[in-house]
């Protein structure tokens, strides 16, 4: 895929956002944040539900309009250049719009004419497109009898058909198997390498590895930014213990509120338990087990997931929140 000559080649920044903020009514949904993301970078924009994720992309895709703030995306202005901004930008939505009775090739066919393709290039990056998200053998199939997985492919591929510099993809990957995500964050890389920005918004945080850098949104506030193993390590100043044992939900909840432990979480059948102190809590873990006669358990002590991050950024947030609010009233 070769770079659009429309683009803003002059910058390293691909996107900045400068106090963006973002009200319905007496809501705020995005709380003056800042950031830059540079050019060929795999930028993460992570949070839960309702955090604001949406809210910000559709704002640097000139989808709707900051209330304030201001910001950048290939060097046009997200206030007064919305339109430049849909012309060299790929978006790629939760919900992207492919129709069903149309095969493969027409629906490249049919975005190749939304975004104005030349019409001596349109077979060529038709064709490009196709072997490049793998849709080789289901070219001329119809689009209601792909699953999942190869409909976000699909769509995935539309919104590169103009060959756009950056790349904005709101929570691509949900809704599909773990091995469509995978195969999905192939694909993503495979853009990077080529110098392509990809900004991408997930509520997965397993898949924020694959991030270059990202930013942890919450309540449309971001509370951490940095590479994946900068918030493992900078943010995450507690132990984090792994402990395996049988019928794990119901000593999960009994490590709660014990001596030396902050929180204790379920991850797959696993406990993630966060250390205010490790050794009082070993001890007390250790006990419950003893009292409750149960052997057949193992303790690890282990790095911190991006999940243990921000169960804990999103905890301290919270009580911080609770203080401001306590002493107002």
């Amino acid at each position: 895929m070769n770079e659009n000559p429309k683009q803003n080649k002059t910058s390293e920044i691909a996107v900045s956002v400068e106090n963006l903020e973002k009200r319905f009514g007496n809501f705020t949904a995005v709380n003056r944040i800042n950031f830059q993301v540079s050019r060929g970078e795999i930028f993460g924009f992570l949070g839960p539900n309702g955090a604001g994720k949406s809210t910000t992309i559709r704002m640097l895709c000139g989808i709707i309009t900051p209330t304030s703030g201001s910001g950048q995306v290939g060097g046009f202005n997200i206030l007064k250049e919305q339109e430049q901004i849909k012309q060299n930008i790929g978006y790629m939505s939760q919900k992207f719009s492919l129709y069903d009775d149309l095969t493969v090739e027409e629906n490249i066919d049919f975005y190749s004419g939304i975004y104005k393709v030349p019409k001596a290039e349109k077979e060529i990056r038709k064709d490009n497109i196709i072997k490049w998200a793998g849709l080789t053998e289901l070219r001329g199939h119809l689009t209601r009898i792909l699953s999942g997985g190869w409909k976000q492919r699909l769509a995935f591929g539309c919104s590169m058909i103009h060959q756009p510099n950056i790349i904005f993809l709101d929570e691509p990957t949900s809704g599909v198997d773990p091995i469509a995500r995978a195969d999905f964050w192939r694909l993503i890389k495979q853009l990077a390498k080529e110098s392509k920005t990809v900004f991408v918004t997930t509520h997965y945080m397993d898949e924020a590895e694959n991030c270059d850098r990202m930013c942890l949104i919450y309540k449309g506030t971001i509370i951490a930014m940095g590479t994946p193993m900068e918030l493992k390590t900078k943010y995450m100043k507690n132990d984090v213990l792994q402990i395996i044992v049988p019928y794990s939900e119901k000593w999960m909840e009994e490590m709660i509120g014990l001596p030396g432990v902050k929180d204790a979480a379920l991850f797959g059948t696993a406990i993630h338990v966060v250390t205010l102190d490790t050794a009082v809590a070993l001890g007390e873990i250790e006990k419950l087990f003893k009292n409750g006669l149960e052997t057949g358990y193992k303790i690890t002590k282990i790095q911190a997931t991006l999940e243990d991050v921000f169960v804990s950024l999103v905890e301290a947030y919270d009580k911080e929140s609770e203080k401001v609010e306590s002493k107002k009233s």
